[in-house]
């Protein structure tokens, strides 16, 4: 059971949103999808569940070709800021309407999700905050049951209390039913430690598509104080750094040494600091 993306490409008139993009999705596994701004992440995330057509290339879902096949779409879910309920359907009504075309949506979860997330019943959709309309669209696709859940920026609006409930629940329901779970986020230290596989995006070609293990091999963090931590870096080949007061925290290209001066701390890269570092190595700036 896999999603096959093969030489996916689209354009809107002069602009090419994807260029021959390829990957697939395995069972049960939690993947990331990075890019920046306009790299082409939602318009592959609409390809795959038929809601948008792809110029060239083919999606299978479990064998089966997505295009006008209810039963391949039926087996995915898209999280997205688009609301598909009719404007005036309160947020109890849209619960009872996903039923109709998601037979295997928990309705009774989603409002126990509702109730935890104090989201009300009886508000229209339309008329939720942005906060409370993701919340909405949250305690839908936890609830949906698919095999296959796309969440594209699933926090969007969502203050810090409510953001941790939802990657708690996220977990929870994965430990409970597994499933593919693909985050689109742009809060990548937030969702990092959530990922086991990480797909990145540029310009609508992918750059990168390992494990998140293999991915962040290559690289360590230094910290302490700034002096120390300056004369260790200085002869290597730096990432990103950061400092805060006397203190500073300088991510290195390459493999950690054994030892370390003392004072100084090392600890494993981090994906959002992995993901900088490729971003400036395409705009030319680590030449």
């Amino acid at each position: 059971m896999t999603i096959e993306v093969k030489n996916i490409s689209k354009n809107f008139k002069k602009t090419c949103a994807l260029n021959g993009v390829s990957f697939s999705l395995e069972p049960n596994k939690i993947y990331g999808l990075l890019g920046n701004n306009g790299a082409g992440k939602t318009t592959l995330l609409n390809i795959i569940t038929g809601r948008l057509l792809a110029d060239s290339g083919t999606v299978e879902i479990d064998g089966e070709s997505n295009l006008n096949n209810d039963n391949a779409l039926s087996k995915c879910f898209l999280l997205s800021a688009d609301n598909l309920y009719p404007s005036d359907m309160k947020v109890s009504g849209a619960y009872e309407a996903t039923k109709l075309f998601q037979p295997q949506f928990n309705e009774q979860y989603a409002r126990e999700l509702a109730k935890r997330f104090e989201l009300p019943l009886n508000r229209k959709i339309t008329a939720l905050s942005t906060g409370y309309a993701s919340i909405f669209r949250l305690t839908v696709a936890l609830s949906v049951g698919t095999p296959y859940l796309l969440l594209d920026e699933p926090v969007l609006g969502l203050d810090a209390q409510h953001r941790d409930l939802f990657y708690k629940l996220l977990i929870e329901k994965y430990a409970e039913n597994p499933c593919t779970i693909v985050i689109s986020t742009h809060l990548i230290g937030e969702v990092a430690n959530l990922l086991e596989q990480t797909i990145i995006i540029r310009d609508g070609r992918i750059i990168q598509n390992l494990p998140n293990e293999q991915m962040l091999s290559g690289g360590y963090t230094v910290s302490g104080p700034a002096v120390a931590v300056g004369q260790f870096v200085a002869d290597k080949k730096i990432i990103s750094q950061s400092g805060l007061g006397g203190l500073l925290t300088v991510c290195v290209q390459g493999t950690p040494p054994e030892r370390v001066p003392a004072g100084l701390e090392l600890s494993r890269l981090n994906l959002q600091d992995y993901f900088i570092q490729l971003m400036n190595k395409e705009d030319g700036q680590n030449e």
